[in-house]
């Protein structure tokens, strides 16, 4: 009888357990081992060093011949003849429990804050369990997030994805912050839960995120995954995994509205390229992996929220566009995935406006289901509309005057000027530390659109303009 014939016979459970002593190949963060028994792809692995250490990894690839083992915080020290690989015959799982709100925890749900590892009652597989899309409920509720820009034009609903499309240097860090402290479902009885993840990040970016969370009393209710820019880079490809373990906990079993925001997917997807590389994969657009889209997918899907359950995910996944390319595999991908974006533009950034979000390129596709008469202001979808169209307009006068000079503009012209500017220094920009409710948003916007003669807002009811235009 040959060998795999045997395993195949035998209890799955005596074969949990093995240990094997030597590796055929160590790889930058991949041990490949030979002549194993038929491991399942995903299963954990307890990787022991030469000095007796233990190190947590997952297969990533099996086959008759090899099984690729990667190893999460890296191979430094490990060599061929000594190293021992234990195959424990379950998938890599986080113990999850309330107790992690306030923690601040490595990739791995580890203590990253000198107490103790945080310890629940139960164990989730990090890859999480299927949502049944029968079982989904649609999202419809109003998240307030006190910025105008975002409230007003690009409105966020609880369960939804809603991407942060940003650049290198810009301020996707604040915003994230901003959001974190002054979220909140409108009329919610309860704050939300903020799962943090971060990949990748330097540390003073991650001082700033417990320091941020800290000093505004939140970060009770936050819980802190943290992969830091010197740890190894495979741990940033199961951080969001265990992120979202622990928020699928909070929100589907607590009953809690939970916030996840991530950052940055953009060092997440080069893990992979660099995984993809070390094990020869054919590559896909600018190196990146074939399967780069299910992946990412994997991840944007864990959200939403389930009929009959309380809780809702609400993810804000931030990713720093390479060279400012909005058409980059990885932003173009998770647009696909995601209801919509949310766009930093530099230029507005080097006038120092803050946030920098341009609204014409942002889109949020589910915002039409949650604003309106009951759940906002009934102004606010003409409202939305005509804020787009006329500084959409705006945009194009600008042209018109670099071309022709602004003393040949006409009098709307000058006005869609004025309104271009107020609404740039007055609306789009707010201070770091200022929280606007709806009302002050959409008011706001009146007055700006005010500027404007009033047979130029066509996007508006006569009994709108009627009711809040003040020009």
């Amino acid at each position: 009888m040959k060998s795999d014939d045997l395993f195949a016979d035998m209890d799955r459970s005596l074969l949990s357990g093995r240990e094997y002593v030597g590796a055929s190949k160590i790889d930058g963060p991949l041990v490949y081992v030979r002549n194993t028994h038929p491991v399942g792809y995903g299963e954990l692995v307890e990787v022991t060093a030469p000095d007796g250490k233990r190190r947590s990894g997952q297969v990533l690839d099996t086959s008759d011949d090899v099984v690729c083992v990667q190893v999460f915080e890296g191979t430094d020290g490990l060599n061929l003849p000594d190293t021992k690989l234990h195959f424990l015959g379950e998938p890599l799982s986080l113990s999850v429990t309330e107790d992690m709100l306030g923690r601040v925890m490595n990739g791995l749900g580890k203590s990253r804050d000198g107490a103790q590892d945080p310890r629940g009652s139960e164990s989730r597989d990090v890859n999480g369990s299927p949502i049944n899309p029968t079982s989904r409920e649609y999202p419809r509720d109003f998240i307030q997030t006190g910025i105008s820009v975002i409230d007003g034009m690009t409105t966020l609903i609880q369960g939804q994805k809603l991407p942060i499309f940003s650049g290198n240097g810009l301020s996707h860090n604040q915003l994230a912050a901003q959001i974190a402290r002054q979220a909140k479902v409108r009329g919610g009885k309860s704050e939300f839960a903020i799962v943090f993840a971060a990949m990748g990040v330097k540390y003073d970016i991650a001082k700033y995120f417990i320091d941020s969370f800290e000093s505004s009393g939140v970060l009770d209710n936050v819980a802190l995954f943290l992969s830091l820019a010197d740890d190894p880079s495979i741990e940033r490809t199961i951080t969001p995994r265990t992120a979202l373990t622990l928020a699928e906990h909070l929100a589907f079993d607590k009953g809690k509205q939970v916030l996840v925001i991530m950052t940055d997917m953009t060092n997440y997807c080069e893990s992979l390229r660099e995984i993809g590389t070390l094990r020869g994969e054919i590559p896909s657009r600018k190196g990146y992996p074939g399967y780069l889209y299910s992946n990412l997918a994997e991840l944007y899907e864990r959200s939403g929220k389930i009929a009959g359950r309380s809780g809702s995910i609400t993810q804000l996944p931030i990713l720093t566009m390479p060279n400012d390319d909005i058409s980059h595999p990885i932003p173009d991908l998770t647009g696909y995935i995601t209801e919509g974006q949310i766009v930093f533009d530099r230029d507005l950034a080097g006038r120092g406006i803050y946030p920098p979000i341009n609204p014409l390129p942002s889109l949020s596709r589910l915002m039409k289901d949650g604003i309106g008469e009951g759940m906002t202001r009934e102004d606010h979808p003409h409202l939305s509309n005509q804020l787009f169209a006329s500084f959409s307009h705006v945009k194009e006068v600008r042209n018109l005057a670099s071309v022709i000079g602004e003393e040949e503009l006409t009098e709307v012209d000058h006005q869609y000027m004025k309104f271009g500017e107020f609404f740039e220094q007055k609306f789009l920009s707010q201070r770091y530390d200022e929280e606007r409710s709806i009302e002050e948003t959409l008011d706001l916007a009146w007055q700006a659109l005010s500027i404007l003669p009033s047979e130029e807002l066509q996007r508006l009811t006569e009994e709108e303009i009627l009711e809040h235009y003040r020009g």
